[in-house]
């Protein structure tokens, strides 16, 4: 009886491996495609917010001036 456990026990540990998985390359990845394209919509949504305040806070001075 005691050889039957001793067969499965020594099968479970042939198969653990004790090397450390391997860790992912922290360099330059090639970017996604479909990633890039929301980064570059995010980009152009913020470049597109700078010139809506920049021009409101320009219609603001003129309204100011305006009414001075």
């Amino acid at each position: 009886m005691k050889r039957l456990l001793i067969i499965p026990c020594v099968c479970l540990l042939a198969a653990c491996d004790a090397s450390p998985p391997p860790q992912p390359q922290t360099g330059e990845r090639q970017p996604n495609p479909v990633f890039e394209t929301q980064i570059q919509a995010v980009e152009k949504a913020r470049a597109v917010g700078g010139q809506v305040m920049d021009a409101a806070e320009a219609q603001k001075k003129q309204i100011d001036e305006a009414a001075q």
